[in-house]
């Protein structure tokens, strides 16, 4: 009996002391799904970028600006260089309204009401946040946005559908 539990133990030691094996995939990806999704992003991008040229060809006296962010922008109301725009940590407020790319209102500027906003510490979509940083007290601006910067793959999960472009007037009332 005394052997046998000697054996026992040491065949347990022996077991236990056996180095971890890795574990093989089940499956092998040959990392097509990332290229396809890179082929469709890039015919995406293809298409807003036609539509967005073509509305600024029809709005043609408007001096459309690219910014360094990938929206297009002109001012309805510019005022002086002089005022300071809005920094990091400033509350804004402003109000803003949501079209499409053909014209038609998604949201008034009466359905969004009047907004505050703390520079780069709350959340909001990219193209609206860079485009605040643009502007000055009293300005109004007309932002033509590519999905990318406005509500991309996940939309508003409201009245605003994946991958949308937007066209957004605001008006930066105020700076604090």
């Amino acid at each position: 009996m005394y052997k046998f539990l000697i054996l026992a133990c040491a065949t347990l030691l022996f077991v236990s002391c056996k180095s971890p094996e890795a574990r093989r995939p089940e499956s092998i990806s040959s990392g097509s799904f990332i290229q396809e999704s890179v082929e469709r992003n890039k015919e995406l991008y293809a298409k807003e970028q036609m539509s967005i040229e073509s509305i600024m060809k029809q709005n043609s006296e408007h001096e459309y600006m690219a910014s360094q962010s990938g929206f297009w922008y002109f001012y309805n109301t510019k005022l002086a260089d002089s005022i300071a725009s809005p920094h990091f940590g400033d509350i804004v407020n402003f109000n803003y309204n949501v079209k499409s790319l053909n014209g038609a209102l998604i949201y008034s500027k009466a359905d969004l009401k009047t907004q505050n906003y703390a520079m780069d510490k709350q959340e909001i979509f990219t193209g609206l946040r860079e485009g605040l940083k643009l502007m000055k007290i009293g300005e109004t601006v007309k932002f033509i946005i590519p999905s990318f910067n406005a509500y991309n793959v996940v939309g508003d999960e409201n009245k605003i559908g994946v991958n949308t472009s937007i066209i957004s007037t605001v008006t930066l009332i105020n700076i604090k």
